[in-house]
């Protein structure tokens, strides 16, 4: 399976997000500011990716900046603050900063090693997901309902939620995939959509607006998303619109799972209410590419993500198994 973010040759090699899925190409990055563009754009995005882009981040520092660690550290501070919701962006740049003593090179390996970990831990995470949604769904092929990307694309390899699909698929358990577009930014309707169909699942594309819907007229066995940071009592922040899937799901019986490595657990959070919610630029609403869709000085909200309650989580699937359940 193609990696969606390596090194190579002195650089950090991405699969440039913001051209799918018109356009697959890769973008070589050679300077960390390159990287922190390419972060807040969401060429390379999702919170598995985020934690390899932190840690190959600091890398590019180590090489630059030689033995000058306090300039690496001011560049992996910066790095690390491009997306602030996001916990494992901030745990690879630490993660990597970790070696920082022993050189680059020292740096360059334990990013190295991150990546092939980011692999392993996916395919584990959704394996137990996959168990869990077997046994707790009992008819046969599934329905799943997802939300946002969280297949390679936002991952270094295999996914979370949608590498769940890719183990219940190749078991012949799927009927079909019901993925929301998701806005504000459609990386449902851009990234997963294309994931679904490179891997021959049978899928449909739905809005946002929907999906309670779907799962009213019992459309959904089971209801798979991903995490950007899962507090310690298991309260989860994703894409926005992911609270408002866990409330319908719960309202009707589903089973809503959360699968995220043990890297998105954030410990020192006791719940979601401490989240800090990224908010997005006006013009990824008010317009569609270079076209005005809303009137002149439209006032905007536009989260990237909201907070579900545990109580409403079936369960929070990580590699080490159930990290937290709670209906």
């Amino acid at each position: 399976m193609r990696r969606t973010i390596d090194w190579d040759a002195g650089a950090v090699v991405i699969v440039d997000q913001c051209a799918l899925p018109a356009t697959y190409r890769t973008l070589r990055l050679t300077g960390v500011d390159e990287l922190i563009d390419a972060i807040r754009r969401l060429a390379v995005r999702g919170a598995p990716a985020l934690g390899a882009a932190g840690a190959l981040g600091v890398a590019l520092a180590a090489f630059r900046h030689g033995g000058d660690h306090a300039a690496v550290r001011a560049d992996a501070e910066r790095l690390a603050a491009a997306r602030p919701t996001a916990v494992n962006l901030r745990w690879g740049v630490r993660r990597a900063l970790a070696r920082l003593d022993g050189g680059a090179d020292a740096v360059l390996a334990e990013a190295r090693s991150m990546l092939a970990e980011d692999e392993r831990v996916n395919r584990a995470a959704s394996q137990h997901a996959a168990g869990l949604v077997l046994h707790r769904c009992p008819r046969r092929p599934l329905r799943v309902l997802t939300h946002c990307n969280t297949g390679r694309l936002a991952a270094v390899g295999w996914g979370t939620a949608l590498g769940t699909v890719w183990h219940l698929h190749a078991d012949g358990h799927v009927e079909y995939v019901l993925a929301d577009e998701t806005r504000p930014l459609l990386q449902g309707a851009r990234l997963t959509a294309w994931e679904l169909a490179e891997a021959g699942v049978p899928y449909r594309l739905l809005p946002d607006s929907a999906a309670a819907s779907a799962i009213a007229r019992g459309l959904v066995d089971v209801v798979l998303v991903g995490a950007d940071r899962v507090a310690a009592n298991g309260d989860v922040a994703n894409k926005v619109g992911t609270y408002g899937l866990a409330l319908a799901a719960a309202r009707h019986g589903i089973p809503f799972v959360v699968v995220a490595p043990e890297s998105t657990v954030d410990k020192e959070l006791a719940t979601g209410e401490a989240i800090v919610i990224e908010e997005r630029g006006a013009d990824e609403l008010t317009h569609i590419g270079d076209r005005r869709v809303a009137p002149d000085g439209a006032a905007v909200f536009n989260p990237a993500f909201d907070v579900t309650p545990v109580e409403l989580i079936t369960a929070v699937v990580t590699e080490h198994g159930v990290f937290a359940e709670a209906r």
